[in-house]
């Protein structure tokens, strides 16, 4: 006889075939309630969201190395069409809060890339404008970021993955 009475089995264990393999169903059944629930698919803001934060993390990446952000670049940007423009419209150009824009523009002006001006017809207004030194900075900047687009163009083996996110903007 074996443990607590119980006769062997078919296969020389002792205790009753049937529930040696009922132990195992409830094991995975108990293991399969304590897995989390596998995660569902991504939303395309999620996607949209993940892409943004890689783009710009290379892209932040590049243009550190001529010690310039994301946001001073594409303000530098706005800026080069040399027509000036006032703290309001580019807050909303760049979807950036006024705050952190005069910021912004502070550290740039302080750097010599931008100046602010008195608009001609209303004085009250002043508006923010590309230095010579800022279009020669920006010319380096575009050449990071266009190599970073190139880049990242390759890797989606996409020849316009722009066109895309142009239709989502547009939303």
């Amino acid at each position: 006889m074996t443990a607590a009475g119980a006769a062997p089995g078919v296969d020389g264990r002792p205790g009753d075939p049937a529930a040696r393999t009922a132990a195992p169903a409830a094991e995975q059944t108990v293991a399969a309630a304590a897995r989390p629930p596998a995660a569902p698919e991504p939303l395309l803001v999620e996607l949209v969201t993940l892409a943004h934060r890689r783009l710009s993390g290379g892209l932040a990446a590049a243009l550190a190395e001529e010690d310039c952000t994301v946001d001073q670049w594409r303000l530098l940007r706005v800026l080069a069409d040399d027509r000036g423009h006032a703290m309001g419209e580019l807050a909303q150009a760049l979807l950036i809060p006024q705050a952190s824009l005069s910021r912004l523009v502070d550290s740039l002006a302080d750097s010599g890339w931008v100046y602010r001006r008195q608009d001609d017809q209303d004085r009250r207004r002043i508006t923010a404008h590309l230095s010579r030194q800022g279009r020669t900075r920006l010319t380096r900047l575009d050449a990071l970021a266009a190599a970073h687009d190139d880049a990242v163009r390759r890797a989606c083996g996409l020849t316009d993955p722009a066109h895309v996110l142009r239709r989502l903007a547009a939303l």
